[in-house]
């Protein structure tokens, strides 16, 4: 199958998208739509998405969420560029905005008012709160962490830590993109879109439920999880000899047993009194002190051998960075290579973590410049060339 057929097999063949988003949460849900196969046209200011300049911890944001994009870069404040952004809506399936409350509808863009243009359009809202005392706030990812409970959850008593990356809006985004499959859905059955919302206030008390329902099943306070009390008597972080560090975990009482012999840990596999997980965690100041200096004695390598070969959860201690090489990643098509238009280079960075009957989800456009589409997004909405040339002369268009 051609690279091209296989383009035309995907879920999403044949939805358009337009994308009015910046940062990484709208981005986001453009972005598993668009690595689905739909077709996304992402609207930028004239002089591009203000994301593609971002420096420091923000540099990756442009790169990672927008592949598989088309770029239109267009004067929204120009009552010619508001047409061409309509006449793109009146074609368009899905409508994806992450922009501060009013924004959209100060532009014309509301929801009421393009419903009227376009009844199976999919408008999808993408905000810091959903309805309620909340929803004039303007929110970003830390703050709703530090509302929500997950900075909490994440650091150390009074000391409140972000988790190391954009969870929120990364959730609040895929959460966007399940709203709008579930609407393309009954859109099949009713023929009409509909209004969909996600929110990053909403999606970290999502992630946070299950804290909750520990507190309301076991009626204790809540502990940060950086000193919280493991539900398993083995579950931390080992050093080994050679100053390298390895994750393990023995999370059910015949991974205890296996555990156990792996490791010639006689005196513990005999002793009833740890049969079981729940009596293990009552005895960890015992069994843990022998358990690291057993595990202690070996090499990383040495030991991630052992855990493999016995079928135990463990993992090395990782960076961000590691993962470029990481043999599993690049053997299974888990990172995409895109090309870096600032520099010139090309990175891998990681796809969607889906597999669709043996089908892992590639590069089909990569990152787009500014404007690189324009000309080819007004060709399709019916635009002239000899209107398309008028609309940059006057700085409309890029």
């Amino acid at each position: 199958m051609s690279e091209q057929d296989s383009n035309k097999n995907l879920p999403l063949s044949g939805i358009r998208v337009v994308e009015f988003t910046h940062m990484v949460m709208g981005p986001s849900a453009g972005l598993v739509l668009a690595d689905l196969g739909a077709e996304v046209i992402k609207i930028e200011p004239i002089k591009g998405d203000n994301t593609r300049r971002l420096k420091g911890s923000g540099a990756g944001y442009f790169p990672m969420y927008n592949r598989n994009k088309q770029s239109l870069c267009l004067d929204l404040k120009d009552k010619a560029g508001q047409e061409i952004a309509l006449k793109l809506i009146d074609k368009a399936d899905v409508l994806i905005e992450n922009f501060r409350p009013g924004a959209m509808d100060k532009l014309g863009f509301a929801y009421e008012q393009l419903r009227l243009r376009n009844s199976r359009l999919i408008y999808c809202s993408l905000k810091g709160f959903l309805d309620g005392p909340y929803q004039h706030r303007t929110a970003l990812d830390e703050v709703t962490q530090m509302m929500g409970g997950l900075a909490y959850m994440t650091g150390l008593p009074g000391k409140p830590m972000r988790a190391g990356s954009s969870v929120i809006d990364i959730a609040g985004g895929m959460f966007g993109a399940i709203a709008i499959l579930a609407a393309l859905e009954e859109r099949h059955r009713t023929g009409t879109g509909q209004l969909v919302k996600s929110s990053l206030f909403e999606s970290t008390a999502f992630m946070v439920g299950q804290h909750m329902a520990q507190q309301a099943v076991s009626g204790l306070p809540l502990q940060p999880m950086s000193v919280r009390t493991s539900a398993w008597a083995v579950y931390d972080i080992f050093d080994t000899c050679d100053d390298e560090q390895v994750f393990v975990g023995v999370v059910s009482d015949t991974q205890w047993a296996i555990f156990c012999q792996a490791f010639a840990l006689a005196e513990f596999a005999e002793d009833a009194s740890l049969a079981l997980n729940n009596e293990r965690v009552t005895q960890r100041d015992r069994i843990m002190p022998v358990i690291r200096q057993c595990l202690g004695a070996m090499t990383k390598q040495q030991l991630m051998s052992k855990l493999d070969q016995t079928g135990l959860p463990f993992a090395p201690i990782a960076s961000p960075s590691d993962l470029f090489d990481d043999p599993h990643l690049n053997a299974g098509g888990g990172l995409v290579e895109i090309s870096l238009p600032d520099n010139g280079g090309k990175a891998r960075l990681p796809g969607l973590p889906i597999d669709l009957a043996g089908r892992r989800l590639g590069l089909r456009q990569d990152l787009p410049t500014e404007g690189e589409h324009s000309h080819a997004a007004l060709l399709s909405i019916g635009y002239s060339e000899e209107q398309i040339q008028a609309l940059r002369s006057a700085g409309v268009v890029r």
